[in-house]
């Protein structure tokens, strides 16, 4: 179970990379913020397309983001100098 999970995780590292690389790509393409959050969120669409409903594909989005926000939240602090 742990070599499964570590593979997992080493997985998840390989997709991570290539999409910080697509956001290096991305801020040459447009400056605008906003035109790369929403090309990214089309792109979250676009892979559950014919799958799932779209008011399912927002729930999963958004209970992505609502664990990632901590974890974000406790990076700035320490990157603040704040305890």
């Amino acid at each position: 179970m742990d070599a499964l999970r570590e593979e997992n995780f080493k997985d998840y590292k390989k997709a991570e990379q290539k999409a910080l690389e697509i956001i290096r790509e991305l801020k040459s393409v447009s400056a605008r913020k906003t035109d790369i959050e929403l090309a990214l969120l089309v792109a979250i669409f676009e892979l559950h397309k014919g799958e799932l409903p779209a008011g399912q594909i927002a729930a999963i989005v958004h209970d992505h983001l609502k664990t990632l926000a901590p974890f974000y939240s406790e990076r700035d602090q320490r990157a603040s100098g704040v305890n």
